[in-house]
C-alpha cells in the first residue's frame, strides 16, 4: 500500500536528514544598550547589559505605574557588606519583540541613573545575545569560554558568568563595560595572587558597584598575568572588605591597615569568588557573544 505525505512533513523529513536546524534568535545589543521597553503596557527604558540579572531589576517608580501586584516572593542584592531589598511580582515584558511573562524585581533606588531598569542576557527570550562593543580590527581573537549561573535557589534569577580554571578550580568572571574598573572580590583576588603571584599597592579608592553603592578598592598586581579568554593582564582592583579577606595577599607596604580587612570564616557559597572585567579590559574588545543553547560566551578581542 502507497502512503502520502503532506508537503510539509518531506520538508521535515528533508531537514533530518540534512541536519538542518532552525536558526537561534538573535539579539544585537549595541551603542548604551539602552531601549524602549514596556511593562504590563507601561513604557520605560531598560538597559540590556553582559552583568545584568535574569530578573529584570527595575525601579519601584516604573513599577508603579504599571501597577505590578507584588507576590510572595521578595528579594535583596547584595553590595558586599550592604544589601538592596526589593519586591517581585509577575507580569508581561516587551523589549521591543513581543510581550512575554518574566519574574520582574523593583527595588527603591535604581541600579543605575542611567535607565529605568536592567536586564541580563538570560533574561531576553532570544538564544544568542550578540554585544556590539566597537568596530573590529586586525588581529583580533575569539575564544570561547563555558558559562554557569548563579546557582542556588535564584539561579535562574541571577547573571550568567563565564568560568576560567584558576588553580585547578573554576573562577567566575563577569563581563561589565558600564564600570570603569576590573574588580575581583577578595576571595576571588586572594586566589588570582596565589596562583599569579599578586602583590596589593597604593590606597584605599571608593568604587561605585551598583545602585550608587560604593565599596573599597585597591590595586593588586601581578608577576604573572592572568588570561580570560583573548584577554591577558597584569592589573587589577581588589574590593579589598567584600566576600572574603586580602589578609594573606603580600602588600608593597606592609604591614596592611586593618581597618581595610572584614576577616570572614571559609565560605562554600556559589558566587563568592568573582572577578568582574570592567571598560578598562574590555576597551580591547569588539564583541561579546552569549550563546545560550551552547552554553558558551564567546569574547573577541585585540
Amino acid at each position: 500500500m502507497i502512503r502520502t505525505r503532506s508537503a510539509s512533513a518531506w520538508i521535515l523529513a528533508l531537514a533530518a536528514l540534512t541536519g538542518a536546524a532552525t536558526p537561534a534568535r538573535e539579539r544585537v545589543v549595541d551603542g548604551d544598550g539602552i531601549v524602549d521597553a514596556t511593562i504590563a503596557g507601561v513604557r520605560g527604558r531598560i538597559r540590556i547589559e553582559p552583568s545584568g540579572t535574569a530578573m529584570p531589576l527595575v525601579t519601584t517608580a516604573w513599577a508603579e505605574r504599571a501597577t505590578l501586584k507584588p507576590g510572595m516572593l521578595a528579594f535583596s542584592y547584595a553590595v558586599g557588606t550592604e544589601r538592596v531589598h526589593g519586591r517581585t511580582g509577575v507580569a508581561p515584558i516587551d523589549l521591543g519583540t513581543g510581550p512575554f511573562k518574566r519574574r520582574i524585581g523593583w527595588t527603591a533606588n535604581p541600579y543605575t541613573p542611567a535607565a529605568d531598569g536592567v536586564i541580563g542576557p538570560g533574561g531576553v527570550p532570544e538564544d544568542v545575545v550578540r554585544f556590539i562593543l566597537r568596530t573590529p580590527v586586525a588581529g583580533e581573537r575569539t575564544v570561547a569560554l563555558p558559562t554557569t549561573d548563579q546557582g542556588g535557589l535564584a539561579g535562574g534569577w541571577g547573571e550568567l558568568y563565564a568560568l576560567i580554571d584558576l588553580g585547578g578550580q573554576p573562577l567566575r568572571i563577569r563581563f561589565d563595560p558600564y564600570h570603569a574598573r576590573t574588580l575581583a572580590t577578595a576571595s576571588a583576588a586572594a586566589r588570582i595572587a596565589a596562583a599569579q603571584g599578586g602583590v596589593l599597592q597604593g590606597v584605599v579608592e571608593k568604587v561605585e558597584i551598583a545602585f550608587g553603592i560604593e565599596r573599597p578598592v585597591r590595586t593588586m598586581t601581578l608577576a604573572r598575568p592572568l588570561t580570560v579568554g583573548p584577554l591577558q593582564f597584569a592589573t587589577l582592583g581588589v574590593r579589598t572588605a567584600d566576600h572574603g579577606s586580602t589578609a594573606g595577599i603580600a602588600d608593597a607596604a606592609d604591614p596592611i591597615d586593618p581597618d581595610e580587612i572584614v576577616v570572614t570564616a571559609k565560605s562554600k557559597k556559589p558566587g563568592r569568588d568573582r572577578l568582574s572585567i570592567g571598560a578598562d579590559l574590555l576597551a580591547r574588545c569588539s564583541r561579546i557573544v552569549f550563546d545560550k543553547p551552547a552554553r558558551q560566551i564567546r569574547l573577541t578581542c585585540a
